[in-house]
């Protein structure tokens, strides 16, 4: 059995946020981000892919078309394939997301 525990995965980056692979298959990726305060990951989109951002720490700006919200510990957003989206860290504080995608980007 593959186990791995989430609160492992806490390395930040000065530079830019980091993607830490939980998970990978032909069928999907689960993924730790780390984003230090002021970091971003720039909107983008995936042709094929749907996208689920899970907050486990902190509070990030999170924009899927042409929608803009706050959100922190607890709260799930979808990105359907298609849409452009991306994720800010505007909080004081470091913040940790659990991101699944499936099926993967073919650039993955």
């Amino acid at each position: 059995m593959d186990v791995k525990h989430l609160s492992s995965f806490q390395d930040f980056s000065p530079e830019k946020l980091r993607k830490h692979n939980v998970f990978q298959s032909e069928r999907f990726f689960l993924d730790i981000y780390c984003l230090a305060p002021g970091q971003a990951q720039k909107p983008h989109h995936h042709v094929t892919s749907d996208k689920v951002y899970v907050v486990l720490e902190g509070t990030c700006r999170f924009r899927v078309g042409a929608e803009e919200e706050v959100h922190t510990v607890g709260a799930a957003v979808f990105a359907p394939a298609g849409a452009e989206h991306g994720v800010t860290n505007e909080g004081p504080a470091p913040a940790r997301l659990l991101v699944l995608m499936t099926p993967p980007p073919e650039h993955a």
